[in-house]
């Protein structure tokens, strides 16, 4: 899909002559920049032609928008936060890949949360421990995931956080600060928090390994956000009902968990146990598909040539762990994948090949995954207050008009 047009590539596509482009452009509602070295050509943003296109058709059949709003498509929300174009992923204009290789996790969500990559974010750099009662309960929680102790934290946390009902955006940057210091206390844990994320969770997981805090801050900003995801919506949903910020992460935890979200890297992980070695992965590809099943971790609608986040990952851990086990594992799933589905590795593979070089238990990838998402969904809900609107979509009604008589018998 083509990131911009000619004039007349646009005027066609929206069906009007080229002077009403103009105007269109002149009015702001397509965005046009010098094209070449010719001061007088230029090209016009696909994305806003396809946009304009979609709100005339929506007017003229407001039935068929309606059934088509929250699917992918055209956006339902304005946000300055992450741009997917050209098969690339952007926050506030930088590309994540290259972040994710140069910067710390703490200079992302500045990034995301203020807008300033130089900038630091209040509290995010003090140190942490957990509250008494977080600790007392967290002794007691036997036998579950690191994501299911989140999700049993973070009310009784916010239970305690008074300064949580502050919705200015300096008081949320603090509150967002003290519960991802707070999931990075509990994966550690409950090692306290000193330095970095990264760094606190690469001395709890790999105190040996002095290249882990690299990989786990490379993952935790590969993670951060991804536009209008169902999880960064349903966080700006409760955000925009006036709820704190640990109520909105709470929401966003709880999309997040579902198969088709960040649960499915539990799908990736039983798929590579079923798969075993390198030599077998072919094998357990082909057997899914002679039963009719989808290979996990492949494949992704926004990213046709590839998800860069997982070729990053991917990347990254092959040249960390050169003759590892687990890098021969990525190269047998990304040259298996693409000749027998023609797919490519998601960002869920990627998690899930980044912890197994780590040797991190069973369900970290999506822990970390969460973890890394927190930062997103705190960017999403600042946004959010500051709109004060309800996200309130209509329904349409298909259902019956009468009831039906009672029965008698």
């Amino acid at each position: 899909m083509k990131d911009y047009l000619t004039a007349q590539e646009a005027a066609d596509e929206l069906g009007i002559t080229p002077a009403t482009l103009y105007a269109y452009v002149s009015r702001g509602l397509i965005r046009s920049e010098a094209a070449g070295d010719d001061p007088r050509a230029r090209r016009y943003h696909a994305e806003d032609v396809r946009r304009l296109k979609a709100r005339k058709a929506a007017r003229r059949n407001p039935d068929a928008a309606a059934e088509s709003a929250l699917h992918l498509g055209a956006p339902v929300l304005e946000s300055a936060i992450t741009l997917i174009e050209g098969e690339r992923l952007y926050y506030r204009g930088y590309d994540a890949v290259e972040l994710a290789a140069q910067r710390d996790p703490e200079q992302v969500a500045a990034l995301i949360w203020t807008g300033d990559l130089s900038g630091s974010v209040p509290g995010l750099m003090d140190a942490y421990a957990l509250p008494p009662r977080c600790r007392a309960v967290r002794e007691r929680l036997n036998g579950l995931s690191l994501f299911e102790i989140f999700q049993v934290m973070l009310p009784l946390a916010a239970a305690d956080d008074l300064a949580a009902y502050d919705l200015r955006p300096t008081a949320v940057m603090q509150a967002g600060a003290r519960i991802l210091r707070l999931m990075v206390a509990l994966a550690a844990g409950m090692q306290p928090v000193e330095g970095g994320l990264a760094e606190t969770l690469a001395r709890a997981w790999c105190p040996d390994d002095p290249g882990a805090a690299r990989l786990i801050g490379a993952a935790l900003i590969l993670c951060a956000d991804h536009e209008l995801n169902v999880s960064a919506f349903t966080a700006r949903c409760a955000a925009s009902a006036g709820s704190t910020p640990y109520a909105a992460v709470m929401a966003g935890l709880a999309a997040l968990q579902g198969t088709r979200h960040g649960g499915h890297t539990e799908r990736v992980e039983a798929f590579l146990r079923e798969a075993g070695s390198p030599e077998g992965v072919e094998a357990a590809m082909a057997g899914r598909l002679r039963r009719g099943e989808r290979i996990p971790g492949f494949g992704h609608p926004l990213y046709p040539s590839g998800d860069p986040r997982g070729a990053a990952l991917l990347r990254w851990v092959m040249e960390a762990r050169p003759a590892a086990p687990v890098s021969a594992l990525a190269a047998a799933l990304v040259e298996a994948g693409q000749r027998l589905i023609g797919e490519h590795p998601t960002v869920d593979t990627g998690l899930v090949i980044l912890c197994r070089a780590l040797e991190l238990p069973t369900g970290s990838p999506l822990a970390l995954f969460a973890t890394g998402r927190t930062i997103g969904w705190i960017g999403h809900i600042i946004e959010q207050y500051a709109l004060d609107r309800m996200i309130r979509p209509r329904a349409r009604y298909v259902g019956a008009r009468t009831a039906p008589p009672d029965a008698e018998g």
